[in-house]
């Protein structure tokens, strides 16, 4: 486990709920990945577009980390289902993001499991 990898999910995170788009380039690499469902783009421009467009949560639940794969949960702010955003880091820069509509599918695309969970 790798605690600069966490408190770098954790700095991009904050950085996208107070809609802080400079902070949120400054942790991310220049040709960072963003994607979800609905498809994929690359580069900061991309990112601010991506930021704009989700709905950001109030927090981050359970968290899993691995060879710089970092699994968050979202926890909502209201009812609602829990998604999950799967990361890549490298040197401290958040090099791709993918927003899953859960954990178990976003557990199943990086390969991580219950033995990776951060508590």
């Amino acid at each position: 486990m790798s605690t600069s990898e966490i408190a770098t999910v954790l700095a991009w995170h904050d950085a996208l709920v107070a809609g802080d788009l400079e902070t949120l380039e400054k942790l991310s690499s220049d040709d960072i990945e963003v994607a979800d469902a609905d498809g994929a783009a690359q580069g900061h421009q991309a990112l601010r577009r991506w930021a704009a467009s989700v709905q950001t949560t109030t927090g981050i639940g359970r968290m899993y980390v691995h060879n710089g794969v970092v699994v968050a949960e979202l926890t909502p702010a209201g009812e609602g289902s829990r998604q999950a955003v799967a990361f890549r880091v490298v040197h401290d820069h958040v090099t791709a993001v993918f927003r899953h509509d859960d954990l178990d599918t976003a557990l199943s695309a990086t390969d991580l499991t219950e033995a990776d969970r951060v508590d």
